[in-house]
């Protein structure tokens, strides 16, 4: 069975773009938020910020125990499919063995052991298909529930900082450069493992 991988499948490309709509409806707020943006962001009218993804997700401890909880359960079912994957080539080689030597006491008995073996394997290609299908589901949503996890922090902390947004960075695939000024990455694993209680990760 094809090994998932739970670390960053599908989430590579995750981008939170954590976007605040507090308009100014005077010219002081405008004047403000100019002169806010202009210590944080250089020239820039807004307040900016971006993630490291990869960086993130070595480093909060809530997904490294969600990933070792998914990889446990991976091996789990590696292991079960390949037991009974071994118990059928046991019988199918003996049954194989019998024809070879005429071992069936009639052709009806040896039609009956096939379709047996036959029935057998399908049942577990069926059940490979449904373990996997049932891991990936279940990997799919622990991505969802990390993403809400990390949108739900950053509403809360931009409460007192302020940004206008917050982008994620994976490797190339949003930002070509960025000045590390703006890298908050660490700030934000910070707060994550600060408020991440084990004991919310379902076993």
């Amino acid at each position: 069975m094809k090994r998932t991988n739970f670390i960053l499948n599908g989430f590579l490309a995750l981008a939170f773009v954590l976007g605040f709509t507090q308009c100014a409806n005077n010219t002081n707020n405008a004047t403000n938020q100019a002169a806010q943006a202009s210590g944080v962001a250089g020239t820039s009218a807004m307040k900016i910020a971006y993630v490291e993804i990869d960086s993130l997700l070595t480093k909060y401890n809530f997904w490294n125990d969600l990933n070792e909880q998914m990889i446990k359960k991976e091996e789990n079912i590696r292991t079960t499919l390949n037991e009974k994957g071994r118990k059928l080539e046991k019988e199918a080689q003996e049954f194989q063995r019998k024809i070879e030597n005429n071992g069936f006491v009639s052709r009806e008995r040896a039609e009956q052991e096939q379709a047996r073996l036959l029935k057998q394997q399908q049942e577990l290609q069926d059940l490979q298909q449904k373990l996997t299908e049932e891991l990936a589901a279940e990997n799919q949503k622990n991505s969802l529930q990390l993403r809400d996890s990390i949108n739900s922090f950053l509403k809360v902390y931009n409460q007192d900082k302020g940004y206008d947004l917050i982008l994620s960075n994976a490797g190339f695939d949003n930002l070509l450069y960025a000045n590390p000024a703006f890298n908050i990455t660490n700030e934000i694993v910070e707060g994550l493992n600060a408020r991440y209680a084990p004991s919310s990760v379902k076993k």
